[in-house]
């Protein structure tokens, strides 16, 4: 959190998730991820998974957490591909991009009346581009170079999978800072407005709710900015020394979530009037 009291666990009823790194990596969930799903249900709390990869849409995440056992839908999934839409949508006027993205990236911008082109850009759209090409590349860097606004769907640096990490959208954004000098305004985690958009969608307070994530710049550093409880799972990029050595600590620290969802159940077994979710 911002400063101050650390909220005890029994009071966390609202729960913002990572998906990557935290619920899975890869094709494969992490041990006890549906079960802590379960248990947040069971207990009465709310939650929404939130990611930083716009790779796909809110159905396809869907899909394929429940493919791994763990109950989702699309109404509870908020992407930065999402996030950036609807950025763009409600505080600019680009109605005309040009994307740096993979086809399903494309398609939802499409979808949201948002024309993504060659010619006649309004804006640099980069997102975690699994086809990324040097003339992609190449056009980007022409249009950024002739001043157009540049938007990305998130700065992390590499996405965590089954057979270790690979160029996220950081990286890439990276390598266009090398060719033109420009850095892009990041929609997603860790800007305190995607926490606001996710904690509007399920009625969150922030005294009532945490981030649960795996990285320390994206996702705990987003609970700082949004003062909620920042929880570091260590099943994916961050280590027990990156959180000692963290300017902002996070209040909590698991080696996954299946040891978050022990110390849940301690804590409200300890706590029998325990707060339930706001309405």
């Amino acid at each position: 959190m911002a400063a101050g009291r650390v909220t005890p666990l029994a009071e966390l009823s609202h729960f913002l998730l990572d998906m990557d790194g935290t619920v899975y990596l890869g094709p494969q969930a992490i041990a006890g991820a549906a079960e802590f799903i379960a248990y947040l249900r069971a207990s009465g709390r709310r939650h929404l998974f939130f990611t930083n990869n716009p790779t796909r849409d809110a159905a396809a995440y869907a899909e394929k957490l429940s493919g791994m056992g763990i109950a989702a839908g699309p109404e509870d999934i908020l992407t930065s591909g999402e996030a950036t839409v609807r950025y763009l949508l409600e505080e600019t006027p680009h109605r005309r991009v040009y994307a740096v993205a993979p086809p399903s990236f494309e398609a939802e911008l499409a979808r949201s009346g948002i024309a993504v082109v060659e010619d006649g850009a309004e804006a640099v759209v980069l997102s975690f581009d699994t086809s990324l090409t040097y003339g992609k590349l190449k056009r980007a860097c022409l249009l950024l170079a002739g001043g157009v606004p540049y938007i990305a769907t998130n700065p992390d640096r590499v996405c965590p999978t089954e057979y270790g990490y690979i160029p996220d959208c950081g990286a890439m954004a990276a390598l266009l800072e090398a060719a033109t000098g420009r850095t892009p305004m990041y929609v997603g985690k860790p800007s305190a407005a995607m926490a606001r958009m996710g904690m509007a969608k399920i009625g969150a307070r922030p005294g009532s709710a945490a981030m649960v994530g795996d990285r320390l710049y994206t996702d705990l550093a987003m609970a700082h900015s949004a003062g909620i409880a920042g929880v570091l799972v260590l099943s994916g990029e961050s280590t027990a020394e990156d959180a000692a050595a963290a300017p902002h600590r996070p209040d909590y620290v698991f080696p996954s979530v299946k040891e978050l969802t022990d110390a849940l159940r301690a804590a409200d077994s300890a706590t029998p009037a325990r707060p339930g979710p706001s309405p």
